[in-house]
């Protein structure tokens, strides 16, 4: 009976915290859905109390696994009926459109002028007429479409087409140099030495960290 009642009073307690969190609004839980905020405060609380429980530890242990099995569960389904995703965690609300601001959608998304002002000036957009549209995130964010003339000038506005950028590998970090990383990029330690040498270093261990990109340039920080 008592183990049926440490599940029951788990589930119950994820019904709750599901439902506060919709009260609350996305602002809370910004970057996590409502699941992964309702875990990360709920089973750090009952780790806690599996630490100071000794008399029966086994009920807060049942609890978390409870609270994980759940999170998990709902993960699954959400990413196999995506129509249950905006039941669970919310939808995108657009709150500014054409030079309209849509104070029911606001109030619906918890979020008042203030805070819109403030999440638009932290996007860089001091000037609400910049804006063409402004989407509240289920995640709490703002996202913004900025008027055409208003947007920063791109390469294909001038008809150029620039090489394709790619992200640098970690080759030495924290002066440890990095084997798989440099033999993916097919180099090796000797040509690391040279670059190492060239830009007057004696050993990886004086750098901190050492970037490569597609071109093998390497761009190191030294220790400090």
């Amino acid at each position: 009976m008592s183990i049926l009642y440490v599940i029951l009073t788990s589930l119950l307690s994820v019904i709750v915290l599901f439902l506060l969190a919709k009260i609350m609004g996305h602002k809370q839980i910004a970057q996590m859905d409502l699941f992964d905020y309702i875990a990360g405060i709920t089973i750090g609380s009952i780790a806690a109390e599996l630490a100071t429980e000794l008399e029966q530890p086994w009920k807060p242990l049942i609890a978390m696994v409870i609270y994980g099995g759940v999170t998990f569960g709902f993960s699954v389904i959400t990413s196999k009926c995506p129509r249950l995703r905006k039941y669970i965690n919310g939808t995108p609300t657009v709150v500014m459109h054409d030079g309209k601001l849509y104070r029911e959608n606001m109030k619906k998304a918890k979020l008042d002028l203030s805070e819109f002002m403030v999440m638009c000036r932290e996007a860089g957009y001091f000037n609400l007429s910049d804006i063409q549209t402004a989407v509240f995130e289920y995640n709490g964010k703002l996202a913004i479409l900025p008027v055409s003339d208003k947007r920063p000038m791109t390469p294909a506005d001038n008809h150029i087409t620039p090489k394709q950028e790619t992200i640098s590998a970690e080759v030495i970090m924290d002066g440890r140099v990095m084997g798989e990383n440099l033999k993916r990029m097919g180099l090796d330690s000797k040509w690391l030495q040279k670059q190492l040498e060239e830009q007057g270093f004696h050993s990886a261990k004086e750098v901190f960290l050492g970037l490569c990109d597609t071109d093998h340039k390497l761009l190191l920080f030294r220790m400090q």
